[in-house]
């Protein structure tokens, strides 16, 4: 492993890197090919098909893994796909079945840029990022890092803006927990800051009830996080903002690896790249409206 070539990377750099390059992977979870693929390997409900992608990397493990490191999901909702899913499609075939659905998914939304050479150095920067990043007590990373990179350079650079998404996701549940926030409390709070779901998408896909999300907002309330119309109080901000700084702190080692200078390039590569897949997040209802 060669020495970073830059330790001394700003964390708001950093965390706006990780953002920019989050569509990249997570265009996986909006993009019909991925329903399309794992519908042909025997997992047809929507629901089944998520839990499927992206826990398979762990195998074929039980309700209590997934419901513990997807965090905010409601255990119940996880109880009726896992296991049984595993019944319908084996941990490496999901894992097959996600790659061809990313290769066609790219393919149709980078067009002619999916073998540009932006693509390329793209993916060798966020390789090289990956390899200063290690899997203590990350399990989701730790899943996705055992899977062989891919050859094709467009799949190398998903595969690789996917590890440093679940590693920083794997940090972002210990600034939750540290938070001391449980799942549907992280929940509520982040739809509160009007950046993510929509309420009514996060209640149903999450499987969470109304009363549920009341009664998790009550205690919210109550705690001084929340106020009366449901809105983060400036305590509660401040422990979002937190929560955020925590998650950046414990994800900067891909980056100090890199060093801002290749981070820099990054930037500049990956810009059009992002850019072209963003209609695969064109859902009604699901996000909520940008504020100004």
């Amino acid at each position: 492993m060669a020495a970073p070539s830059d330790t001394a990377v700003d964390p708001a750099d950093a965390s706006a890197l990780a953002a920019r390059l989050e569509p990249l992977h997570s265009m996986i979870y909006f993009v019909p090919e991925v329903g399309e693929e794992l519908a042909q390997a025997g997992v047809t409900r929507d629901r089944d098909q998520y839990f499927a992608q992206r826990a398979a990397p762990m195998g074929a493990v039980g309700p209590g893994v997934v419901a513990a490191t997807f965090f905010n999901f409601n255990p119940a909702l996880v109880a009726r796909s896992v296991p049984m899913v595993w019944a319908q499609v084996a941990p490496p075939d999901a894992v097959n079945a996600r790659l061809r659905a990313a290769d066609s998914a790219l393919r149709r939304l980078l067009g002619d840029q999916v073998s540009s050479r932006a693509v390329t150095e793209a993916g060798e920067l966020v390789r090289r990022a990956c390899d200063g990043a290690t899997g203590e007590d990350r399990p989701l990373y730790a899943a996705h890092a055992d899977l062989p990179w891919p050859e094709e350079p467009h799949l190398a650079l998903w595969h690789g803006v996917t590890l440093l998404r679940e590693h920083r996701g794997d940090a972002h549940l210990h600034a939750l927990v540290s938070a001391g926030l449980s799942g549907i409390e992280a929940l509520v709070t982040h739809t509160a800051t009007g950046k993510g779901f929509t309420v009514a998408f996060a209640q149903r896909s999450r499987g969470w009830s109304p009363e549920q999300w009341s009664e998790a907002s009550a205690g919210l309330t109550e705690r001084g996080l929340l106020d009366g119309d449901g809105a983060l109080t400036e305590t509660g901000v401040a422990l979002r903002a937190e929560i955020e700084h925590h998650t950046t702190r414990m994800s900067l080692a891909p980056w100090r690896h890199l060093g801002a200078e290749s981070m820099a390039r990054l930037r500049e590569v990956s810009a059009p790249l992002t850019k072209a897949v963003l209609p695969a997040f064109a859902v009604d209802g699901v996000f909520a409206p940008r504020r100004r």
